[in-house]
């Protein structure tokens, strides 16, 4: 958490020009090919960009009395030329008991990310190292062509039925703008998921604000 304290100190100068914020509506919360809720989510963010720093945060909240999906997320990364490297901080509120938001070793998950993104083709391997992890591992590839990306992803651990490395992520995501006047369009998206290892596949629909 330091670390997130000291870069949010260092990019504070720039905050007005470099806050994004937005969220997504999802009719599911679907994540590396694991289902986290059977209902419609509301997913915002806020991210703050000084140079090559990012520091931003993430979370996903089910329209529905169940809060299985429930997530809210911290994040930081530097990028250089085609690489990137962050750290990112999982917390589940539903998971762990009410209140313990201070618990950093049992109650949050912290994962290592490295990316590599040239032209429309990107990898990323992610690494649970600290907190309530058992050092799994995910690998990605995507590839972008017009307005579909396609992507295909491994893991083993808690990604996999059996704990060893499986493929647990194949589909595709399809994007496109719906105009609704002259000075707004709706960005709206499709993906088809497939999870070879659970032989679950799933079709999930959003837009974007």
């Amino acid at each position: 958490m330091v670390l997130f304290v000291l870069t949010f100190l260092f990019t504070a100068p720039d905050l007005l020009a470099q806050v994004g914020i937005g969220a997504d509506v999802v009719s599911r919360y679907v994540w590396r090919g694991t289902d986290f809720g059977n209902a419609p989510a509301v997913q915002p963010y806020m991210e703050v960009t000084s140079g090559d720093f990012t520091i931003g945060a993430w979370g996903s909240y089910e329209l529905s009395a169940n809060t299985g999906g429930t997530e809210a997320d911290l994040y930081i990364s530097y990028s250089i030329d085609d690489f990137s490297i962050g750290i990112t901080d999982y917390y589940f509120p539903s998971v762990f008991a009410p209140g313990n938001y201070f618990d950093f070793e049992d109650s949050h998950t912290y994962e290592l990310n490295l990316g590599y993104g040239i032209d429309d083709f990107s990898i990323s391997a992610n690494y649970y190292f600290a907190g309530n992890a058992n050092d799994d591992l995910y690998f990605e590839a995507t590839y972008a062509v017009s307005n579909v990306e396609l992507f295909a992803g491994i893991g083993n651990e808690s990604y996999s039925t059996t704990g060893d490395f499986e493929f647990v992520n194949f589909g595709l995501t399809t994007s496109k703008d719906i105009k609704i006047s002259d000075e707004f369009s709706l960005p709206v998206f499709s993906s088809f998921i497939l999870n070879p290892d659970s032989e679950r596949i799933f079709l999930l629909f959003g837009f974007s604000l």
